[in-house]
């Protein structure tokens, strides 16, 4: 089995998961009128697949006791109990997230969101795994959620919509981003509690939670939306192969993001590598300024925001790096 040897190699992983957070959804953003409902499910099958490729492959390196096979053989049920919960509840707030930005837009869901799912996720993963040094990782978070804040205000001064702000909408986003959080805790105990689970294996499990879930929630959202019309799986057998095939990228770049976080923590701890790769809002940002240029002609107030933004996250970045204390 891989695992990093060194923090550096750690640091480029769980930047590479940052990335890889922050640049799946550009996926959805190329197919043509697919419902993210239906989409889902293309996305909720690639996490799991790539997954299990980096678990026979990478997970796999040797015939010991650490391989993937064995170690699922040889770990607690418990622990793929919690692997497979913590899937289903990161699965429950990934489609609330995306509802909160359909509804409040992206200046209020991701401040809303990513901002409590960085303390929460952050704190408990402490409490259950306190590896690092804590006054570090907390201004490294606040510097994060500073960032997040900074986000939204840029976006917020981009040409006025006339929308307002509903309370429903808030309180999607304050579930969703409790929930983020609360998925973190699940996979530290999935990797530190009695036989634990290694990281691929954890990823596996974690990914298998969250596609069992949509069975569950994302059923009822497709009945029942938070925005839009009820929509049902016709429309998902009709949909082009070009929309399939993205749907499949999303979630095998978003997967891979997941393997290398998880097996980054077994090096660094949970909650510093929650911490860096939480600041893909910094990564969609970019996609979002260079690629799909949601900032043209935006006043130099956002401009200004926009700077503060990428400044306090490449300081929490190296903040939340130094907190790591070896051992």
């Amino acid at each position: 089995m891989f695992v990093p040897e060194s923090f550096l190699i750690a640091l480029i992983m769980m930047i590479t998961s940052t990335i890889c957070w922050g640049s799946w959804a550009n996926t959805y953003k190329l197919t043509k009128g697919y419902r993210f409902e239906l989409f889902y499910w293309d996305y909720a099958f690639g996490i799991l697949i790539i997954s299990l490729v980096f678990a026979f492959t990478l997970g796999s390196t040797g015939n010991d006791a650490s391989s993937f096979m064995n170690n699922v053989r040889a770990a607690d049920g418990s622990n793929i109990a919690y692997a497979m919960v913590g899937g289903f509840i990161f699965n429950i707030a990934n489609l609330l997230l995306v509802a909160g930005i359909e509804m409040a837009g992206l200046a209020i869901a991701f401040p809303v969101s990513i901002g409590i799912a960085l303390v929460v996720g952050v704190i408990l993963s402490y409490a259950l795994q306190p590896k690092g040094d804590p006054l570090m990782l907390a201004i490294g978070v606040a510097l994060a959620i500073l960032a997040v804040i900074l986000d939204g205000k840029a976006y917020s001064n981009l040409a006025s919509r006339g929308s307002s702000v509903s309370r429903k909408s808030i309180v999607v986003c304050l579930i969703s981003g409790v929930l983020m959080g609360a998925f973190a805790p699940f996979v530290t105990r999935a990797l530190t509690a009695g036989h634990p689970l290694t990281a691929y294996s954890i990823a596996v499990f974690f990914t298998l939670g969250s596609l069992l879930c949509c069975f569950v929630v994302n059923v009822y959202f497709m009945k029942h939306p938070l925005v839009g019309a009820p929509v049902d799986f016709s429309g998902y057998f009709r949909t082009r192969a070009t929309d399939h095939i993205l749907g499949l990228l999303g979630g095998a770049v978003w997967g891979t993001g997941t393997v290398l976080n998880f097996v980054a923590a077994g090096l660094v701890g949970v909650a510093i590598s929650y911490a860096i790769g939480q600041a893909s809002p910094m990564v969609a940002a970019l996609w979002g300024v260079f690629v799909w240029k949601e900032f043209r002609g935006a006043n130099s107030r956002a401009r200004l925001y926009l700077g503060g933004m990428f400044a306090c996250y490449m300081l929490a970045l190296f903040v939340i790096a130094r907190a790591y204390t070896g051992g």
